[in-house]
């Protein structure tokens, strides 16, 4: 698999800076994966992202992307601009689309889904063996779905 360039992953507000990259790896969900740091123009952390490559039986529970912004900049649509701009990288790897996951309980993330126009595609059970299950904690992922 061939990583692409990514400099043009940018919006004017903020731009994915390429952390490194990952070969499929079976310990972390078995896809090549970009690892960003989301920043702003001027360069100031805001928060990070990933990507993974290609589509697997773990994509349905775990999605294409994880994004994570800090504290002090949350509210801002950071991670959904971030998702917004991946979408451009998975269409250039020749993805028709993505799926994001997450904790059914965490409304914040299912509010920037839905913000960067992904839909509502239900809810999943994880199987007790998967990485994300967590007895009594975490036992589904609500899935949205991205046309690129």
């Amino acid at each position: 698999m061939m990583f692409f360039e990514t400099e043009n992953l940018r919006d004017g507000e903020i731009r994915l800076v390429l952390h490194h990259t990952n070969p499929a790896d079976p310990t972390r969900f078995g896809l090549p994966t970009y690892y960003f740091r989301i920043c702003d123009e001027a360069g100031q952390t805001l928060g990070w992202c990933d990507f993974r490559v290609g589509t697997n039986e773990d994509t349905g529970y775990a999605g294409h992307v994880g994004y994570q912004i800090e504290p002090p900049f949350r509210g801002r649509h950071y991670a959904g601009k971030a998702v917004r701009l991946l979408l451009k990288l998975a269409a250039m790897h020749g993805m028709d689309h993505i799926l994001i996951t997450c904790d059914p309980e965490n409304a914040a993330s299912a509010k920037t889904c839905l913000w960067a126009g992904g839909q509502p595609c239900g809810t999943v059970l994880l199987p007790a063996d998967h990485p994300l299950y967590e007895a009594g904690v975490r036992t589904a992922e609500r899935v949205f779905r991205f046309e690129t």
